[in-house]
């Protein structure tokens, strides 16, 4: 073997380009046939913390929830002087709006405990792309349930705010 083609060896080994098929990474296989923009959307999923409430117990096992089940919504409220709201099932609210119906959508205030304000400052390149992959992903699950005014009590489980400080 040439000093060369040591090097290409060496090179394919450390790199982990020297695998057998079917052996892709799961992101690898979730990303094939998906569009740049989508790929950004879910990245952007991913470190943006929407699966933290919009995935049902994504936090709770640290984050290895199959990617299917991703943004279908929760049925955890979460409780306050607001009322109960519940995390969306982002996958078919997207489905029936348009890419500008979700951009006009993600520059509104929405009710606690949502960080609206983190959607309001985020690039227009950044929502299309998290647009794009929810169409990607298609419409899963069922709808969140709906909000509830703060006279009524919820259903469990549900988180309860304080109230604020007087």
């Amino acid at each position: 073997m040439t000093p060369a083609s040591k090097m290409v060896v060496t090179a394919l080994l450390t790199t982990g380009l020297c695998v057998g098929p079917g052996s892709a990474s799961a992101q690898q296989k979730a990303e094939k046939g998906m569009s740049a923009d989508a790929q950004r959307g879910r990245y952007l999923v991913q470190i943006g913390g929407c699966n933290d409430c919009h995935t049902p117990g994504y936090p709770q096992a640290s984050g290895k929830v199959d990617e299917k089940l991703w943004l279908t919504g929760d049925k955890l409220g979460w409780r306050g002087p607001w009322g109960t709201t519940y995390a969306a099932n982002l996958r078919l609210v997207a489905q029936t709006m348009t890419e500008e119906a979700w951009m006009k959508r993600a520059r509104s205030e929405l009710r606690p405990p949502m960080p609206w304000f983190n959607l309001r400052d985020m690039s227009d390149r950044d929502l299309r792309a998290i647009y794009r992959y929810l169409k990607h992903l298609g419409p899963a699950g069922e709808p969140a349930p709906a909000y509830m005014p703060p006279d009524r009590e919820p259903k469990p489980p549900f988180v309860q705010f304080p109230a604020p400080p007087k």
